[in-house]
């Protein structure tokens, strides 16, 4: 497992050192998990805005079934 260091200031060590039996550690696990979840759910979210606005709506009459066959036969 890899070790991070995390600074916070001495009033707020002395609080944290009143809760012995709060496991910090795990606490800062937990909120970095909860911020990786939520910018990666913000970066699928953009990425599908992106997506949406990017669909291209093909011409009337145009199918990819014959173009695919086309290329298929030429190559």
């Amino acid at each position: 497992m890899a070790l991070i260091t995390v600074r916070v200031d001495e009033e707020l060590k002395k609080r944290m050192n009143r809760f012995k039996n709060v496991n910090w550690s795990e606490v800062v696990r937990k909120a970095i998990l909860d911020v990786l979840k939520r910018e990666e759910e913000r970066n699928l979210a953009i990425a599908l805005l992106l997506n949406e606005r990017n669909i291209i709506t093909p011409d009337e009459g145009f199918s990819s079934v014959e173009v695919i066959r086309r290329w298929r036969e030429e190559h």
